[in-house]
């Protein structure tokens, strides 16, 4: 029988990968959920780049003309699920209609190539974040590893998610919720 959960909403905020999870591909990741609902979740890790992807270089595979060769993107590995896949986790101001899910009034994410081109022409949100690649959660399945003390949450904001420097982001999260990251064990207790 299956364990069953709260349900719960998280769309829109972050979750805090806990010291000791035990998934290695998500230490010390922050992820962004776009969606969250009884049919399950799906987010993006925001807090690590793509260490040999350059903006500039998916363009030209895509054959999209940019009119800017110094555009700043950087690529994000999203998750492990659907690696060749795009998503444009970005401002509130930018929507395609029928195209973007609009999170809240910060928060929009769009996967098409309408929004890569409009980045390439400077004409695409004020802010975004570019991840190949999602992390998907089954129905309770995220509830259950929040119970198991796998992650925290807290307030997702556009000065962490696309102004902090990467390896800060996992620290500057932790500190919204008033936590030192040294205080952090491996070792989840029960009480």
């Amino acid at each position: 029988m299956q364990e069953l959960y709260p349900p719960m909403d998280l769309s829109g905020k972050l979750l805090i990968a806990m010291p000791g999870m035990g998934d290695p591909r998500f230490d010390h990741s922050v992820i962004y959920i776009c969606a969250h609902s009884e049919e399950g979740a799906m987010g993006l890790i925001i807090n690590q780049p793509a260490a040999d992807l350059a903006f500039g270089d998916l363009l030209e595979q895509l054959d999209i003309d940019t009119s800017d060769e110094s555009l700043p993107t950087q690529i994000h590995i999203g998750g492990p699920v659907e690696h060749g896949r795009g998503f444009v986790l970005h401002s509130g101001e930018y929507d395609i209609a029928e195209s973007t899910l609009r999170v809240d009034a910060d928060f929009g994410m769009t996967a098409t190539l309408e929004i890569l081109e409009d980045m390439a022409m400077r004409r695409g949100p004020r802010l975004a974040l570019l991840a190949l690649g999602y992390s998907g959660w089954a129905p309770g399945q995220l509830e259950g590893e929040i119970a198991q003390n796998g992650w925290l949450t807290c307030d997702a904001t556009p000065a962490l998610v696309f102004s902090t420097e990467n390896d800060r982001k996992w620290e500057k999260a932790l500190k919204t919720l008033g936590i030192d990251p040294l205080t952090l064990s491996a070792a989840a207790g029960r009480a």
